[in-house]
């Protein structure tokens, strides 16, 4: 279940029942739906960390709405406590990778790996490195791998940063919709089966709560006005 909720009113813009078993290709839909219906020309997005997919960041970035998704680190070197990618800096003037030891990891060739254009870089320094027991368990070079797009992900991770409230804000915006639903309408479970009729369900809980909410904002005598 995908709601998009603005965060002036609190309403559900707009929502989607999927069978996707995560929430990884969700954002850019409900972003890109909720651009149109508020018809509006600058929208924020913000989700949780199991939207993080750089092709769905891209998306949204492409069609101007700054997503804010917190970056999950799947390095297994920081795991094991060896140097993860976040210790080697970028440098885009000279495309190429700073590691701790001060070495320079260029770029060495281009594959295209899981629908992505990957690029690798990496060093002949690691032979006489003082550091490699903490970099690598290779024998050979450290190796660093980046997304042609990284630079949208690099992006997005100043911005959020940058806005440690926006993230706080989200669970109050986002959240306390599914709260209402399950436990003051009592939907906590789907009572239809089959994908068309579940939607129909999940879109009458919708629009229940949208009218609870339009009635706590507005009042019933104004409500009754703007139907009349």
């Amino acid at each position: 279940m995908q709601i998009g909720v603005d965060s002036k009113h609190k309403l559900i813009v707009t929502h989607e029942v999927t069978n996707a078993v995560t929430d990884r290709d969700q954002l850019s839909s409900i972003a890109k739906e909720a651009k149109v219906v508020l018809a509006c020309e600058q929208l924020e997005v913000v989700g949780d960390m199991g939207y993080a997919h750089g092709q769905e960041i891209k998306q949204c970035v492409d069609h101007g709405i700054p997503p804010y998704v917190p970056q999950p680190n799947t390095s297994a070197n920081t795991k094991l406590g060896l140097f993860g990618k976040e210790r080697f800096r970028y440098d885009a003037e000279r495309d190429c990778y700073w590691c701790p030891a001060g070495e320079a990891l260029g770029f060495r060739f281009q594959t295209h790996e899981l629908e992505r254009d990957i690029r690798y870089y990496t060093t002949t320094a690691c032979g006489s490195c003082t550091l490699k027991a903490q970099c690598t368990r290779n024998q050979g070079n450290r190796r660093i791998t980046r997304w042609v797009d990284e630079h949208v992900l690099e992006d997005m991770a100043q911005r959020v940063t940058a806005r440690p409230d926006i993230m706080r804000q989200r669970q109050q915006i986002v959240e306390h919709p599914f709260g209402v639903m399950k436990h003051a309408f009592g939907h906590s479970y789907f009572l239809m089966r089959r994908l068309v009729k579940v939607r129909s369900e999940m879109s009458l809980t919708v629009l229940a709560f949208n009218m609870r909410r339009v009635i706590n904002i507005v009042g019933v005598p104004r409500l009754l006005t703007a139907v009349a």
